[in-house]
């Protein structure tokens, strides 16, 4: 390799960490490779999707059971936490049905 194409690998790996990203080398088999491409793509997004994503394969991976309280803290991040909505229902028996 020459000292330029060297240098240019250099840049484009420094460009990377500097982006947070690293390259590394996996290995696996050749029917996973596009699955574990697009994995990867999708965690580097760093998005609250790829945490959930890490969080999923990161338990499939330990074996811990999944953390209780779930859906309350989804329920206390809902937009409609503050919007005073009246949930209350009537007591009404209906009407009398002759059988």
């Amino acid at each position: 390799m020459n000292i330029s194409q060297k240098r240019a690998i250099q840049n484009y790996r420094s460009r990377l960490s500097e982006r947070g990203l690293a390259r590394f080398e996996v290995l696996g088999l050749d029917a996973d490779r596009e699955f574990i491409r697009s994995l990867a793509r999708r965690l580097a997004e760093d998005s609250p999707d790829a945490a959930r994503i890490r969080a999923t394969v990161e338990r499939s991976m330990t074996g811990e059971p999944p953390k209780t309280g779930g859906i309350l803290a989804a329920l206390r991040r809902s937009p409609l936490v503050d919007a005073e909505l009246d949930l209350g229902r009537s007591r009404d028996e209906g009407r009398k049905v002759d059988l």
